[in-house]
Formats: structure tokens, sequence, C-alpha cells
């Protein structure tokens, strides 16, 4: 049994969400959680996933769903191609798939499965991956309020790699009320997950979230900056707190995802005080 097997227990489906997600901040963050003052970001985050349950966040973390919300915001070309969507890896159409694609689970976080080359791709190692994701409820990881009711299903998109010539960067620009505040740029992912922090003029934030940094590898200001921080306050217009990711190629943004829930809120930050900036940047909405 992996560690995030243990969530899918019978035992720990059944903790109420408000005193797993105590019992689980506790552990993780070895803090006690807030929630009738919350003030870091961490603790208002899981206030949101107890008490902000609007119907529109099932569809934006899904990850089918929120391909049309956002093209009919932003546009078609920023849209990733879509191959196909099916409900069972057994309905999957390899055949007619290109030589090199992804495949992501559209309910849950971390159930994609790269070909980079169909010759040397394993399709049963493939399928049973996707398979056990569609078998699992993301929600009771963290207790995600959005992901709790995000059908189960798995899309085949372009595979795609940035000026590096072998992995995306990504770009996610953290954003409140509206308003982009930091970028995070991931990279290295295949050999050493790296993530630096910027703010919107591109100025290097020497801290860290959960992943180290690495001060002597820095990137030059995308070009296309004024237009990536235009889309990320046209998708978050009306929503607290929301993290809106993309990648560049070639100049060319393409839209990655919408993420409510941050590290799920178990996020180390360091210095400390990260946490709590970007707390301050939050105004909770009122409970609903």
């Amino acid at each position: 049994m992996n560690k995030q097997d243990v969530y899918f227990l019978p035992f720990v489906k059944a903790i109420p969400d408000k005193l797993f997600l105590k019992l689980h901040f506790l552990i993780s963050c070895k803090k006690i959680l807030h929630l009738k003052n919350p003030v870091t970001y961490n603790e208002k985050i899981q206030w949101i996933k107890l008490y902000d349950h609007n119907p529109l966040y099932t569809k934006l973390v899904d990850k089918y769903e929120v391909k049309s919300y956002v093209e009919k915001l932003i546009g078609k070309k920023y849209i990733i191609p879509t191959y196909g969507v099916w409900d069972s890896v057994n309905d999957i159409n390899f055949v007619s798939l290109p030589d090199s694609f992804v495949l992501k689970c559209t309910h849950d976080s971390g159930g994609v499965v790269i070909c980079r080359d169909k010759s040397d791709f394993d399709f049963e190692e493939a399928k049973k991956i996707l398979s056990d994701s569609l078998k699992k409820n993301y929600y009771y990881c963290g207790r995600e309020w959005a992901y709790k009711n995000v059908t189960p299903r798995i899309i085949a998109e372009k595979y795609m790699v940035d000026e590096s010539g072998y992995e995306l960067k990504d770009y996610k620009v953290f954003c409140f009320n509206g308003e982009p505040r930091i970028i995070q740029v991931d990279y290295n992912r295949f050999s050493g997950h790296l993530r630096n922090l910027y703010n919107c003029n591109w100025k290097y934030i020497h801290g860290t979230s959960k992943f180290p940094t690495n001060p002597e590898k820095q990137f030059k200001k995308p070009p296309v900056l004024d237009e990536l921080l235009s889309l990320s306050r046209t998708l978050s217009k009306d929503i607290p707190q929301v993290r809106v990711d993309f990648y560049i190629v070639e100049n060319q943004i393409y839209f990655g995802e919408l993420t409510l829930y941050h590290g799920s809120g178990f996020e180390k930050y360091t210095p400390p005080e990260l946490g709590t900036a970007l707390g301050n940047m939050l105004k909770l909405p009122e409970r609903n």
C-alpha cells in the first residue's frame, strides 16, 4: 500500500471533513489549524475547502470540462488540442492516437501518463496506472470539496515541449480576487523538481514553496508576460483565490489547469512569512 492509499481506507473516509483536516494539518504542518480566524495561506485554503462550495468549482477542476469553460472566456488558441475522452481504459483507441501524446485522468491530480514514442511505450503499465486512478475519488486525499463529484474519465492531449527540448515549464499564476500577485515557475520535473517564484514585474522572490529554488537558475521575463497576466485576470475574475497554470511554447501561451487548493493547503513555505504574506492577499468570501 502506498502512502496515498491510506486516504481511501473505509475508516479514514468516514472521518468528518473538519476533524480530518485538523488532524492532517497537525501532522503535515506541525500546527493547530485555526478556522475561526485563519491567517496563513494554508489555513485559509482549509477554510475554503469547508465553507466555500461554489458549484462552479466542480467544473473548474475537471480537466475535460474546464476546457470548454476556458475557451469561452479567452479563446480556442490557448487550449491544448484534445484527441479523445473515455470512461474506461478499455475504451481508449491507441491506434488512432499519434506517436506521442499525454493521457490524463480528469478527476484527480497526478493521474498522468506521457507517451513520447509509441514504439517504446508500455501500454499495459499505462492502463494500470490510469485504471487505478479511475477507481479513486481524489476528494478523500485532502478533502478538496470541488473534486467530490467530478466524473472520472481519461483524456488524451497533444504532447508538447518548450525551448528546453525535453519538458514544459509550468507558469503558475497565483490570483486573489481576480488580480495576479505571484508567478511560480516549476521546472526540472524529471530530474530534481525545482521551483522559482517571481512577482508580476518578474523580480525573483527569495523563498520556497515545498520544492527548492535555485537563485542561480534564472529565467528571462517571458515576452508574453503581459498577455499571461491579462489571461489570468480574466480566468480568475470573481474567484476569491485560484492558481491559473499555463505553458509557453515559442511565445504561444497554452492553458494548463485551474488549481483551487494549492498544495492542498499543506505546503511548507520558507521563510514561513511567505505563507503569511500569501494569506494576507486572500480575502475570504462569505460562508456558503
